[in-house]
């Protein structure tokens, strides 16, 4: 479908399937309560905002419908555990010895990506894939009211998780394996959260005739495995041990996962610890987190760990706690945090005091449209409109700025 025919669909399916802003909304977490109706009233009114970000989502979506269904079992041969429904993944940042004739063990190369991370042997970029194209998917369906696009969403989450011939077994066991060290680690399960895409997925397919009744039930129990795995098993208790950015990232995924399998209580439990468990630890009252300015790549981390906490902080508004507006008792704070971004972002040419040989690339474009969005600071706004092709992100759809 082009973007012309959707002009001349989508207020009639507007009309059709939603009849007023009271309309409930999808099972959606990872945008705060309501944020959908807009976004589909924006895309209704023609809203000039979204235009950009729409028409790069259908154009997403497009491509979307020709992807063959990925799988784990497309990798050449299993894991340690012997079997490839098991996902596997290796350590992005360890390379072979030269040294040692086989090449091992793997040595640590902090800020350097060995290619064997995303190749064929790897479940890690099919995962992604999969997960992103189902978002896409099922958002174009939602907004649009195709179901070509949702029959696509579906068919991509029957195969990965539901199909018996290629379903994941629901464990992390084998993510990240470091070759001479381990046959997984803990550190992997943060490739996981490509697994979130697919609860939004899920929940924008509620309704759809290529979406049954069996199918959410099936995807509800496969989660609800998973959200056991993480709670009970070696590579999720270390997860949730973390004190950098791998414990907001088990801190996120654990939340959605309880949101989305109805454990309500257990979200509001992780995002309230949140304020102390993770927050106190990581973000200085100056914004910094030095755990992150640690790495090779400070700045890219820094934004990694504000990501993890934005969308922890748009779950908390689904069970009531505001990580928005927290402040420790020594005052740091989620807006502090970006805002010790900012000037580095506002001065490209402005050194990065925390620079380790790897150029930074200073973006922070999503974070901009979510927090001028919470915050109303204007600064977010004007620095957002220096980024070149910002208005066709995704996020415009959710955070329109003028």
């Amino acid at each position: 479908m082009n973007l012309a025919r959707a002009r001349l669909l989508i207020p009639f399916i507007w009309l059709m399937n939603s009849s007023s802003m009271a309309a409930p909304e999808p099972r959606v977490f990872s945008v705060e309560p309501g944020g959908l109706a807009h976004a589909r009233a924006r895309v209704s009114a023609e809203d000039k905002r979204v235009k950009p970000a729409f028409a790069a989502l259908l154009k997403e979506a497009n491509k979307a419908l020709k992807l063959q269904p990925p799988s784990v079992m497309e990798k050449p041969k299993a894991g340690a555990s012997g079997d490839r429904h098991d996902y596997y993944s290796t350590a992005p940042y360890y390379w072979p010895d030269p040294a040692k004739p086989d090449g091992l063990p793997y040595l640590r190369k902090d800020g350097q990506r060995n290619p064997e991370s995303g190749g064929p042997g790897s479940d890690a970029p099919r995962l992604a894939r999969m997960a992103d194209a189902a978002a896409t998917l099922a958002l174009a369906s939602w907004l649009t009211g195709q179901e070509s696009y949702a029959e696509q969403a579906a068919r991509l989450v029957r195969v990965w998780f539901l199909e018996p011939a290629t379903r994941m077994n629901p464990n992390f066991n084998q993510a990240q394996a470091t070759p001479g060290i381990n046959e997984g680690r803990g550190t992997g399960m943060i490739e996981s959260r490509n697994l979130l895409s697919v609860l939004d997925a899920a929940g924008l397919l509620a309704g759809s005739r290529h979406w049954s009744h069996a199918d959410d039930e099936g995807l509800r129990s496969w989660m609800q495995q998973f959200l056991d795995w993480t709670q009970t098993s070696k590579n999720g208790r270390h997860e949730q041990a973390a004190r950098n950015n791998h414990g907001t990232f088990y801190d996120m995924q654990v939340t959605h996962l309880a949101l989305f399998t109805g454990h309500t209580n257990l979200a509001r439990q992780i995002v309230e610890a949140a304020k102390t468990n993770r927050m106190a630890v990581q973000i200085q009252p100056d914004g910094s987190q030095p755990l992150e300015l640690a790495r090779v790549d400070s700045f890219g981390y820094s934004r990694f760990n504000l990501e993890a906490y934005f969308a922890l902080a748009t779950l908390g508004t689904h069970v009531g706690v505001d990580l928005w507006h927290y402040q420790t008792a020594d005052g740091a704070s989620l807006a502090k945090a970006l805002d010790f971004l900012l000037p580095y972002v506002e001065d490209p040419e402005k050194p990065w005091p925390y620079e380790k040989g790897k150029k930074q690339d200073r973006h922070l474009d999503a974070l901009l449209r979510q927090a001028h969005a919470v915050y109303g600071d204007t600064r977010y706004r004007d620095v957002l409109h220096q980024s070149p092709g910002q208005e066709r992100e995704r996020e415009a759809l959710f955070f329109p700025v003028k």
